[in-house]
């Protein structure tokens, strides 16, 4: 049986997946820090541990993602956004609409009957849309980036932020926590802003559900909560919702090494 190692190289996280002919046989995910490479190096071990395999046990391996290029070797390099919709089509074949929410972009993709993306649209150059911007927030209330979910779901009376820049909205959050906003109320006016910007994308890319939100953003599920209320439409996760580039990079992987034997 051929083992194939999906890796995708993301600004916040490093993700690794390793498949036996398209079964998902382990994965990890890392902080990717400052060193990408080390990033690579970790998050390679740590999969290949788990499988209890060694490299030379992988036939091919195709990287993704914003640090793709550190992966000096990997025999293929291939885009996100074909990775993502692979990734998801491969776990849920019936979504016909993919929202990425990573630590720097968020993205919208159609994805086809075959899994392939055939439209894509990515946030504008700003945080407000992405993960980054719940790390920011995170830091002003003191609290960690795992327990903001289920804290804005308390939320009784969400802050309206009159922006959704991720700039001027740090400062506005700021003053309502001066003005002795609950965090949970600050959580959901936040999560409002942010699926209002993400929404957009999906408008404008088409949506046509099924939808899937994928991601580290994904884990938060007061986000995911307002994502579906704005959408007026059920979304679906995955239980390992950051890894799903990397699972189709290893999809892809598994593909060449069938048609090509390596």
């Amino acid at each position: 049986m051929a083992h194939v190692l999906g890796l995708d190289i993301g600004s916040g996280y490093s993700k690794a997946v390793i498949c036996e002919d398209k079964i998902l046989r382990s994965f990890a995910v890392v902080p990717s820090g400052g060193d990408y490479k080390e990033a690579v190096r970790q998050v390679t071990e740590t999969a290949l541990g788990r499988a209890n395999l060694s490299f030379n046990d992988i036939v091919r391996t195709v990287s993704t993602g914003y640090g793709s290029s550190m992966v000096d070797f990997a025999d293929h390099i291939a885009t996100d956004i074909a990775c993502h919709a692979l990734g998801v089509y491969h776990l849920f074949p019936s979504v016909r609409t993919v929202v990425d929410i990573g630590a720097q972009f968020s993205k919208a993709i159609r994805v086809d009957e075959a899994g392939r993306a055939t439209n894509f649209l990515l946030n504008e150059k700003c945080a407000g849309g992405s993960g980054k911007f719940l790390q920011i927030i995170a830091r002003i209330l003191h609290i960690t980036i795992d327990d903001i979910g289920a804290l804005s779901l308390t939320a009784t009376k969400p802050v309206e932020f009159t922006t959704a820049c991720a700039v001027f909205a740090e400062s506005e959050a700021v003053s309502r926590v001066a003005e002795g906003a609950l965090p949970a109320d600050i959580l959901a006016g936040i999560h409002k802003a942010m699926a209002s910007k993400i929404v957009n994308l999906v408008t404008r890319v088409g949506l046509m559900p099924d939808c899937a939100v994928t991601g580290g953003g994904a884990k938060d599920s007061g986000l995911v909560k307002t994502i579906e209320s704005e959408l007026a439409s059920p979304v679906v996760v995955g239980d390992e919702p950051q890894i799903t580039a990397a699972l189709g990079a290893a999809l892809i992987g598994a593909e060449q090494a069938a048609t090509t034997g390596r």
